[in-house]
């Protein structure tokens, strides 16, 4: 199995992003065939007035969504981490839903089945498409550097607001 610091997977950068949801449009587009920011697979959130992030899922190492599914539903790819659904033995219980710490799984509007992310076969549309650039395909450990350069940042930030100019 590949290692998790080896899977990639789709981020967002919150500084950059802007709430504009054309990367949901452009995932129901390619996934769907139609402009419904409810079939897509990656889902914007507006946390606060000025602080907008996309979420979709993160390949968890062990994956809480798997285990939880009593119909034995979800799989884990052993090649890439992606989370395939058997839509045959999807009820829509829901229960993967309350599992994922990242919001990344949501019932089909229609067909009333989870469905996740499958990262468009390692070429995600949705990065492709986002206007800010606050997309990105990393794996879990550029993504930890990067939050460590940007700690890093602020803290430096916050130490030059105590030294007295000269």
């Amino acid at each position: 199995m590949a290692a998790i610091h080896e899977r990639k997977f789709v981020s967002a950068d919150p500084e950059k992003c802007v709430g504009c949801c054309v990367c949901e449009y452009a995932c129901a587009m390619k996934k769907e065939n139609t402009f419904n920011p409810l079939k897509s697979r990656i889902r914007v959130v507006r946390i606060h007035p000025l602080i907008n992030l996309a979420l979709t899922c993160r390949l968890c190492e062990d994956p809480p969504c798997v285990a939880a599914c009593p119909r034995d539903a979800l799989t884990q790819s052993e090649e890439n981490g992606v989370i395939m659904v058997d839509e045959d033995k999807c009820n829509g219980c829901g229960w993967c839903i309350e599992a994922c710490d990242y919001g990344a799984i949501t019932l089909h509007p229609e067909n009333k089945v989870v469905f996740v992310c499958d990262l468009c076969d390692g070429d995600p549309e949705c990065i492709k498409w986002c206007p800010e650039e606050a997309l990105d395909f990393v794996t879990s450990d550029v993504l930890a550097q990067k939050a460590r350069i940007t700690a890093v940042k602020r803290l430096f930030v916050e130490a030059l607001k105590t030294v007295p100019y000269v």
